[in-house]
């Protein structure tokens, strides 16, 4: 049984949730009556270890990188869009730099491998593993050295400040296929069942992604464990988001996980690290094909579901304020004791 240590005294995981649901049970409401808001404190309480717990300040990271099977039609749009997508994030334009502002976010935007030329931008972070994978539907779309250094870079990223609340976000045209890929592995379904409209493809081009998708997914074997899904599979951005995730967990941040992409990060990331899987929260279940598959798979029940499908990390930031809620309840909100009101009878 695992100890954890406080100030005062040393007690066991069993004794601290008991605490805590005493705390929640105790404030001035009926029992339950804050629904998910009482499990989401909870979860904030076991994350920082305390009955006082903050999710006052919250960062988004953004990473952006292009994938070699982006040319080959698996997306509604060209691959120029990620790098003018990136453009956008710097200058404050996209949607979630406007939820990242409502909510008192910061922002940072990291090029994980955008494609063509280094982008010069002072507000831009380098982390530049290659300009592109390359095409996952006839190689592998990293090495074993490129995978790795995604995986240091994103735990390095997500470890650093002192923020209580981490999202990350990804751009990258072509991410939902090597998202799809790279969960179908993992899970040893068939990538079919994982596979939707990602951009917005008709439906001519969704039946063209699933054939180019079934061919990448044909060159391995039905399931393959985390490392090796991502380096067939995987986008530069996702991996480093897979580290990031493990870093922000490790530097105890509460992780809140964006949509579809951001949950297939999850899902390696908690194949990589188990521990980190007790710091994510679950922000939304997206219009995504799959991505209810993949929040199964982890036992997780989202917060939101407002049928997005945006990814960026708007998801993320949009259930930060239920996060800061949820923790300021149980730190805040008085018992039957201290404010003197007669309990249940």
């Amino acid at each position: 049984m695992q100890t954890f240590s406080t100030p005062d005294a040393p007690f066991s995981d069993e004794q601290f949730r008991a605490q805590v649901q005493a705390a929640i049970d105790g404030k001035t409401k009926p029992l339950g009556a804050l629904g998910g808001i009482e499990t989401l404190a909870a979860q904030i309480a076991y994350i920082q270890m305390s009955l006082e717990p903050r999710a006052d300040s919250c960062s988004l990271t953004i990473f952006a990188a292009d994938h070699g099977m982006a040319t080959a039609g698996v997306s509604a749009f060209p691959q120029d869009v990620t790098r003018q997508m990136v453009l956008n994030f710097l200058s404050g334009g996209a949607a979630a730099n406007v939820f990242a502002r409502s909510v008192g976010a910061s922002v940072r935007v990291v090029d994980a491998g955008v494609a063509d030329d280094p982008l010069d931008h002072p507000d831009l972070i380098q982390r530049r593993i290659s300009g592109s994978t390359a095409n996952a539907i006839e190689q592998p779309a990293m090495t074993p050295s490129e995978r790795d250094a995604a995986l240091s870079s994103g735990s390095a990223l997500g470890h650093e400040g002192d923020e209580t609340v981490a999202c990350f976000g990804e751009m990258g045209i072509g991410n939902t296929s090597s998202a799809s890929l790279v969960a179908a592995k993992i899970l040893g379904i068939p990538v079919g069942d994982l596979t939707g409209r990602g951009t917005g493809l008709d439906d001519e081009g969704l039946r063209t992604k699933r054939t180019l998708l079934e061919q990448a997914a044909g060159r391995t074997g039905t399931q393959l464990d985390a490392p090796a899904a991502l380096l067939e599979y995987g986008g530069f951005e996702i991996v480093m988001m897979v580290g990031a995730m493990i870093g922000a967990a490790g530097n105890g941040k509460i992780v809140i996980v964006d949509g579809f992409i951001a949950t297939v990060a999850a899902l390696a990331a908690t194949s990589l690290s188990p521990g980190c899987r007790r710091h994510m929260v679950f922000a939304h279940r997206s219009a995504e094909a799959g991505h209810a598959r993949v929040l199964e798979a982890l036992e997780a029940t989202p917060l939101l579901q407002l049928d997005m499908r945006l990814g960026e990390g708007t998801g993320a930031l949009l259930a930060f304020p239920l996060v800061k809620a949820a923790a300021a309840m149980l730190r805040e909100m008085a018992s039957f004791e201290s404010a003197g009101v007669s309990g249940p009878a």
